[in-house]
C-alpha cells in the first residue's frame, strides 16, 4: 500500500521512522548511527529530481510571489503521506514564484534528513517523534506535543535544521476495531480495553506485527502501561497489511495495530481507540528547513504556517486513502487539496 511504508508512522518503515509512517521502530540509536548508515549510501540525500512544471499561482498563500527568483528543492521520505506533504511544500513554493526541484520519495528517513542538513534539499515535512528519538538519540518521548516540538526545534539548531510550527497530523500507533464489533463492546480508550481484558480475557484478541509484539515501546510496554495481561494465545502476529483486513472482517482478532493516519482506517470503517495514558510517542508533522535557506527566505514561514495549521490526522487519513486505497498520484492529490482549500490556484 504505502510505498516504503511502515516504517510508516512512528517507527515504521513508512513512517517517521522508516517504514511508512513517520519510521517506526526500526530506530537507529541516535545521530551517530544515522551518519554511519548514511555513509553506506552513495551520496546520502543526493538524488536527481525533476522540475515542478505546474502552472499554479497564489491563492491565499504566496500573494505577490515573494519567492520569485528563488531556486528551491523539496524532499520527502518514500511513503505516501510524506510524499504528499513534500509535494504540498513544492506547489506552494511554486505558486509563490520559486523554481522548484522535486526530490521527494527518497529511500527512508536517513537520506531525506541528510539532504536537509547538507543543503541538497531546502524543505520537507518531518516528524517530531522521529527527530527526538531517532535523530537526537533520546530514549523517552515527551508526552506533550508542543513541548516535544519545542525541544526538537531547540536541539536541532546545532545541526543546521530549522523547524517551523507543527501541525496536529500525528502519525503514531493505535489499536483499531471494526464498528460492528464496537457496537457490542463500546470501547473508546485503551483503558477500556484493559478493563475488558480483566473482565473477559477471552474477548480481547489482537493482531500485531512481529516487531510491535516484542518491543518495549510496542505491545509489551503498552500492556505494562495499562495493566493488561493478555494470554499469548490471544496475540496473533502477521504482516501489517493483513492486520487491517483481519480487523475489518472481525474474525481473527477484535483489535489490531494500526497507524493513526492510515487511509485504510476510513476505507475499511475502522475506529481507533484513544491512548488515554499517552503511552505511544507523538509523531506530529512539521516543516524542517535547511537553516541557511530559511535565513535567506524567512517568508517561507508565512507560506507554510497556514498549511500546517490546517493539517491534522483526519486530513491525512483522507489524503493517504486517495493514494493507498484509490491509487491516485500523490502529486495530484496534494495539488487538488491545496486548490480546494484555496491555498493556491490553477494558473
Amino acid at each position: 500500500m504505502r510505498s516504503g511504508a511502515r516504517g510508516t508512522g512512528p517507527y515504521r518503515g513508512t513512517g517517521p521512522y522508516g517504514g511508512t509512517g513517520p519510521y517506526r521502530r526500526t530506530v537507529l540509536g541516535g545521530a551517530a548511527a544515522l551518519l554511519l548508515a548514511c555513509a553506506g549510501l552513495a551520496g546520502c540525500g543526493l538524488k536527481s529530481g525533476s522540475p515542478m512544471v505546474d502552472d499554479v499561482v497564489p491563492g491565499r498563500l504566496g500573494v505577490g510571489q515573494p519567492l520569485k527568483g528563488a531556486s528551491l528543492t523539496v524532499t520527502s521520505k518514500n511513503f505516501s503521506e510524506n510524499i504528499i506533504l513534500g509535494e504540498m511544500i513544492g506547489l506552494i513554493f511554486k505558486a509563490a514564484g520559486a523554481e522548484v526541484l522535486d526530490r521527494t520519495n527518497l529511500p527512508g528517513s536517513i537520506s531525506a534528513r541528510e539532504a536537509i542538513i547538507n543543503g541538497d534539499a531546502d524543505a520537507m515535512y518531518e516528524y517530531t517523534g522521529t527527530a527526538w528519538i531517532t535523530y537526537l538519540g533520546h530514549q523517552k518521548p515527551i508526552i506533550n506535543g508542543e513541548k516535544q516540538w519545542a525541544a526538537v526545534r531547540d536541539a536541532d539548531r546545532r545541526n543546521g535544521v530549522t523547524w517551523l510550527p507543527k501541525s496536529t497530523l500525528n502519525n503514531t500507533y493505535a489499536l483499531g476495531i471494526n464498528r460492528a464489533n464496537n457496537r457490542k463492546y463500546r470501547l473508546r480508550t485503551l483503558s477500556d480495553v484493559a478493563a475488558l481484558a480483566k473482565r473477559n480475557p477471552s474477548a480481547v484478541t489482537i493482531c500485531v506485527e512481529n516487531e510491535f509484539a516484542s518491543r518495549d515501546d510496542g505491545l509489551p510496554g503498552m500492556q505494562k502501561a495499562y495493566g493488561m495481561h493478555l494470554p499469548a494465545a490471544n496475540i496473533k502476529k502477521m504482516d501489517a497489511g493483513i492486520i487491517y483486513t483481519q480487523v475489518s472482517k472481525g474474525g481473527s482478532c477484535l483489535l489490531g495495530e494500526v497507524f493513526t493516519t492510515d487511509g485504510r482506517i476510513k476505507a475499511l470503517h475502522l475506529e481507533t481507540l484513544a491512548d488515554d495514558r499517552h503511552f505511544f510517542p507523538i509523531y506530529d508533522a512539521a516543516p524542517a528547513l535547511h537553516t541557511p535557506t530559511y535565513k535567506k527566505y524567512p517568508v517561507i514561514a508565512k507560506l507554510l504556517d497556514p498549511l500546517s495549521k490546517r493539517l491534522n490526522t483526519s486530513v491525512a487519513r483522507e489524503l493517504n486513502g486517495k493514494v493507498d486505497v484509490a491509487g491516485e498520484d500523490p502529486h495530484l492529490v496534494a495539488k487538488d487539496w491545496l486548490i480546494k482549500e484555496g491555498f493556491i490556484r490553477e494558473g
